[in-house]
């Protein structure tokens, strides 16, 4: 049996260090009729290879794209740097769901910091971030998934153009 090789990796190593700061992430699917679903994440995590990819969002404001996301496996995120507007997007068919839990709260944490910082660099103030970002644990859904396409969004004449092979 030949040696398949594995597919060259979807994110750079500059794109992984863009997402794993903690910038903005909106995150979306869509129903089987084509509508549209979407809800800022208040966390993110990715892996070091960025092969896997986790966005929270509370589930008492994302019921239908929480639905979309259980009926379809597909979602997108969007992550984007606020003052920079570097932005990239991941898109996947196969995302799972699961419950926030205790050991996710260094994640969750780490993003808020991360956000409070990157809003305030364009001169939103804290308080604002903190409410915006505020979340009950109990009330947090994992969507988990592999990247299975990945998309230039910086605003510009790449917009919109997949990203090379990393």
């Amino acid at each position: 049996m030949p040696d398949v090789a594995a597919p060259p990796p979807l994110l750079s190593p500059e794109h992984i260090a863009l997402i794993d700061k903690g910038v903005s992430a909106i995150v979306a699917s869509r129903d089987a009729a084509l509508r549209p679903s979407l809800m800022r994440a208040v966390g993110t995590r990715i892996s070091a290879d960025g092969t896997h990819i986790t966005v929270f969002v509370a589930r008492s404001q994302s019921r239908q794209l929480l639905q979309d996301i259980a009926a379809t496996g597909r979602v997108a995120v969007v992550f984007s740097q606020p003052l920079s507007h570097r932005t990239v997007q991941v898109k996947a068919t196969e995302a799972e769901l699961r419950p926030a839990h205790e050991d996710d709260l260094p994640v969750l944490r780490r993003y808020l910091a991360s956000m409070e910082d990157e809003v305030g660099a364009v001169g939103v103030d804290v308080p604002f971030v903190r409410a915006m970002l505020a979340f009950r644990l109990d009330d947090l859904v994992a969507i988990s998934f592999t990247p299975a396409e990945a998309f230039d969004q910086t605003p510009g004449p790449k917009a919109g153009s997949a990203l090379p092979a990393a």
